[in-house]
């Protein structure tokens, strides 16, 4: 079985607690720190965890909000535990489906 983990992004909460409340704030911070995204990519960043993320990107944003990474970024494991793909809860093989055979109606 494989634990699955999550990570909770705080960088909204963070912008907030230094009074950054739009996306576009962060923009001129970023270009400052030689960081250069556009719009749509902070807007992603803030608004939704980020799945890939530079070192310098990271960087940057602990930087610009005064913080560590382990506030920006809190992994968390999820109490579920997810089965590997191909097998049931009982560790057998999933039963295959079966091929079907599709007939034209035709002469009787």
């Amino acid at each position: 079985m494989i634990k699955k983990m999550s990570v909770n992004w705080h960088l909204r909460q963070l912008m907030a607690s230094q009074d950054m409340f739009q996306t576009s704030d962060l923009l001129p911070l970023l270009a400052e720190r030689g960081i250069h995204l556009s719009r749509e990519q902070v807007f992603r960043l803030v608004t939704q965890p980020p799945q890939r993320l530079s070192m310098d990107t990271l960087a940057a944003l602990c930087d610009i909000l005064g913080c560590g990474v382990e506030q920006l970024i809190e992994v968390v494991a999820v109490n579920e535990e997810v089965h590997k793909t191909g097998t049931t809860a009982t560790g057998t093989a999933a039963p295959r489906a079966r091929r079907t055979t599709i007939r034209r109606p035709g002469p009787s």
